[in-house]
């Protein structure tokens, strides 16, 4: 299997590393809070970035051969036959996925949100001017239809345009929604006239074993819908952005209606490092899933052993644990507490949700099993 490339420690990283993982807290704070990986480079992306930049090709990017790279990717990993020419490229997902959602709806008016869900669906929703409908995730971590009904029947009341912005698979839970959840998803927005944005930047980081993943474009009655999709998050790319908005069937006029000056803001040096980490990097993405999977179960068999009160639901993708503290009693946001007792900072639960996280936190398990050891020892520290 060769070297672990999840296999750093603390010392190492905080040597290296100059993000804002590492920068955000104290140097006695183990950060496992954003969602970025500790993990050795995809020996790819280094040479190609590395080759680009010794020759000088630091220019703008090419749309198209991006557009081409992610077509090929789709359809190798999921079977997904889709066309580059239905692909806008823009900075990357959130950025894409808000002016989608611009276009797509009325000024102030409504867009769906499931939490607890990425917490920048919050914030981009408030910058673009929208209201925000919840339709909360129901008490087994999926997609509730009814709660679906409830919120676009709220949402669509006074006639304006209204739509959803879906995420898939789930961040913090982890959960992989199915073939049937999706296409029930799909028919109560054809239903309610709700137009769907699915973020899919999570796609890359399902667990084997496990359910496999499902575009969302490629269920019956998602012909009008979109999808926003990078690479940066499965080969850990953050800081070399680069996304593709990608229109259904029914939406390509749609598409045609985004100014193009939208694909001005991706980085070409980020270009060519994720079509890289598509074509080249797909062996060394194979062997991180392997790594996270084994991480995942192993906080699985920490909380058992340490925190035992601890709930949670072995997640299906992402490298992210979303953990119901409830039972421990440290109040509405435990990460303060494990923050400032423990010295461990972890994602705050309420962030991804008012009501849906209270009592939670979020665990990033792409690090190293020594740092995990550590963290959990923290956290049970403290009761």
């Amino acid at each position: 299997m060769g070297t672990s490339i999840l296999g750093a420690n603390e010392a190492d990283l905080r040597r290296d590393r100059t993000s804002v993982k590492w920068l955000a807290y104290p140097p006695d704070v183990l950060p496992l809070w954003v969602a970025e990986m500790d993990c050795s480079p995809c020996p790819a992306v280094v040479e190609a970035v590395t080759a680009a930049v010794s020759r000088g090709d630091t220019g703008y990017g090419w749309a198209p051969r991006y557009a081409e790279a992610v077509a090929r990717y789709a359809g190798t990993a999921w079977g997904w036959d889709v066309a580059p020419s239905s692909m806008l490229v823009v900075a990357d997902v959130m950025i894409g996925a808000s002016e989608v959602l611009r276009m797509l709806t009325d000024e102030r008016g409504a867009v769906v949100v499931s939490p607890p869900v990425y917490d920048s669906f919050f914030g981009f929703v408030e910058a673009i001017g929208r209201r925000r409908v919840d339709a909360p995730l129901g008490a087994d971590g999926r997609l509730d239809p009814e709660a679906l009904r409830a919120a676009f029947r709220e949402a669509t009341a006074g006639g304006g345009r209204v739509g959803y912005l879906l995420c898939n698979p789930q961040n913090p839970t982890g959960a992989v929604h199915t073939p049937d959840e999706l296409a029930t998803l799909a028919a109560l927005a054809r239903e309610f006239g709700v137009r769907v944005v699915a973020d899919e930047i999570h796609a890359p980081l399902v667990h084997d074993g496990g359910p496999r993943f499902t575009p969302y474009l490629t269920v019956p009655g998602a012909e009008d819908a979109f999808s926003v999709f990078s690479p940066s998050k499965g080969w850990n790319l953050a800081g070399l952005k680069s996304a593709v908005v990608v229109a259904g069937r029914q939406a390509r006029e749609d598409l045609a209606r985004m100014p193009e000056v939208h694909t001005h803001g991706s980085s070409h040096v980020g270009e060519i490092a994720h079509v890289a980490a598509m074509r080249d990097g797909l062996e060394w993405h194979a062997r991180l899933r392997t790594e996270l999977t084994a991480n995942r179960d192993l906080v699985g068999r920490l909380l058992a052993e340490h925190l035992p009160q601890v709930r949670w639901v072995s997640p299906g993708a992402t490298y992210l644990a979303w953990l119901d503290c409830r039972a421990l009693g440290l109040g509405d946001d435990p990460a303060a507490v494990f923050r400032e007792r423990g010295r461990v900072a972890l994602g705050s639960g309420p962030r991804y949700g008012a009501e849906a996280g209270r009592g939670f936190v979020r665990l990033n398990f792409a690090t190293s099993p020594q740092i995990l050891e550590e963290a959990v020892r923290r956290m049970a520290s403290i009761l």
